[in-house]
């Protein structure tokens, strides 16, 4: 799509790279566009079964670019200052945490502010035991965005999610896995090998059926029990009418290993 981010589609596997390590994949206006226009092209993409993003070099990403952050505000240009968050971080966050189909943050080294934001909105995160997290919104007296604050808490806790954000450090990846930010954590030289057999699996697997899921755990954390009960049945509904499931019935009856097809 773009230098700064790049995309590539194999075998049901859609891997976003932003490739700005000279800055430590930090966003700036063309990045945050680029992103966010290739995860809606992975999320509407039918051929693509599980989406993988990551970053080159030393970081995953560390955010807004503040280089281009100072700029604007010695200008003073408060309008693209502050859209940038419903018009780039917002839609990001959604695109990751929304689309019909897993997804998995690979994080090759630190993710920070928006960085770790974005990692937060990913199924799981697969972690090199180089990296680490930092939450650096409040170290220059910012509120938080990306979604930081809808998915830290389901993840932390209320009260854990309050002390990261209040008091931002460098979270290293072994307590990243203690605390549940974490799903693996892998040596840095093993995290392309983990990350491509996660992917294999998901992508093989019943893509419909994992994002009706996903869909349904994101529904129920902010619907009553019976509103989730109804959405469940819909997506029951939408599952069972579809090819993998009739398959996979028949292939239990038969006493056979299913295979999916992502339809």
């Amino acid at each position: 799509m773009s230098d700064s981010v790049l995309y590539d589609v194999s075998e049901g596997i859609a891997t976003i790279t932003l490739n700005r390590p000279e800055a430590m994949n930090s966003l700036d206006t063309a990045t945050k566009v680029a992103l966010r226009d290739t995860i809606r092209v992975a999320a509407d993409d039918n051929a693509v079964r599980v989406v993988v993003l990551t970053g080159t070099g030393r970081a995953f990403c560390v955010g807004q670019d503040l280089k281009e952050h100072i700029g604007l505000l010695e200008a003073n240009d408060t309008e693209a200052l502050w859209s940038t968050v419903p018009d780039h971080y917002a839609p990001i966050a959604l695109a990751l945490a929304e689309m019909p189909k897993p997804v998995i943050a690979a994080l090759n080294g630190v993710a920070a502010g928006a960085g770790a934001s974005m990692a937060f909105a990913c199924d799981f995160r697969i972690v090199a035991d180089t990296a680490g997290f930092n939450l650096a919104f409040t170290g220059i007296a910012l509120s938080c965005d990306t979604g930081i604050s809808w998915t830290l808490p389901r993840l932390v806790g209320q009260a854990r999610a309050t002390e990261l954000l209040y008091f931002p450090r460098t979270i290293p990846a072994s307590e990243a896995l203690e605390l549940g930010l974490a799903t693996t954590v892998v040596p840095a030289g093993e995290l392309a090998t983990a990350v491509d057999e996660l992917a294999a699996k998901l992508a093989n697997g019943p893509t419909v059926a994992y994002g009706a899921v996903r869909q349904s755990l994101a529904y129920s954390a902010t619907h009553s029990l019976a509103e989730s009960l109804a959405f469940e049945a819909a997506k029951m509904e939408l599952t069972g009418d579809t090819e993998d499931h009739k398959n996979a019935v028949a292939s239990f009856v038969a006493k056979q290993k299913p295979s999916f097809h992502g339809r």
